[in-house]
């Protein structure tokens, strides 16, 4: 690996000045902050120079910012949720030009691990039809999508395991199809994230529960990505392949 990654941060809100915070405090450079169309006139030429680009943006301009690091050859870690209805014509236009792209709904290893749990769960009550499942998950005000990303990977993984699930459906706590999985979002005060998926029968409930005590480890697990992405040029991924 090069001894001194230069990174570009895409997005300055909380995540963006938390990932550009830790890259410092790490003595990593930070050559261009983009943050809206005037930052991009501005400082294109030095986002050419990054070796690696995070995205922590906004879902209506995710898009455009995958497009541009692909144009400018520069690999790029997304953390923006909100834009996967795109994720096919994305994942195609990247292989089609050799860029170098991961993404995810969530960066934590803790997350990560919650969902294989998850998964294995969800394969094991498949031998069980008295449990039904649902998912609930709690963030701060400002978060712009619901469902959020994680919840929604954390549904297709069920999916994915439990043969009685077809799909899933956001509800305020109303009854939903018998094939999906009805899933609850709240936005309440400066919460980091939580996330709750609840196997109920006649008899008993099970619970499986992650509570993210900050965003550090969605920034860590974020840097962690774009290091490896730098060793991994070409390679376009779910942040999940990453870690198997």
């Amino acid at each position: 690996m090069k001894e001194k990654i230069q990174f570009a941060i895409l997005g300055y809100g909380k995540m963006g000045r938390m990932v550009e915070s830790m890259l410092l405090d790490s003595g990593y450079e930070v050559v261009a902050v983009i943050d809206n169309e005037e930052d991009w006139q501005a400082k294109i030429d030095s986002f050419r120079t990054a070796d690696v680009a995070i995205d922590f943006s906004m879902p209506s301009v995710a898009v455009a910012n995958m497009l541009r690091a692909f144009e400018c050859r520069v690999p790029i870690v997304v953390g923006t949720t909100g834009w996967y209805d795109r994720l096919d014509e994305i994942v195609a236009k990247a292989k089609a030009c050799g860029a170098s792209l991961v993404y995810g709904t969530n960066f934590s290893i803790g997350v990560h691990l919650f969902n294989k749990m998850s998964q294995w769960l969800a394969s094991e009550m498949s031998r069980y039809p008295q449990y039904t499942v649902q998912i609930e998950e709690t963030h701060h005000t400002a978060k712009k999508d619901a469902p959020s990303g994680t919840a929604i990977t954390l549904a297709q993984g069920i999916i994915a395991h439990h043969p009685a699930y077809t799909g899933w459906q956001l509800t305020d706590g109303t009854l939903v199809a018998p094939s999906d999985i009805p899933v609850q979002a709240h936005r309440v005060g400066e919460v980091a994230g939580i996330h709750q998926i609840q196997w109920c029968s006649p008899e008993d409930e099970i619970t499986l529960t992650h509570n993210a005590h900050g965003r550090q480890g969605f920034a860590a697990g974020a840097i962690r990505t774009a290091l490896w992405l730098v060793q991994h040029p070409g390679t376009v991924c779910p942040f999940s392949e990453t870690l198997d």
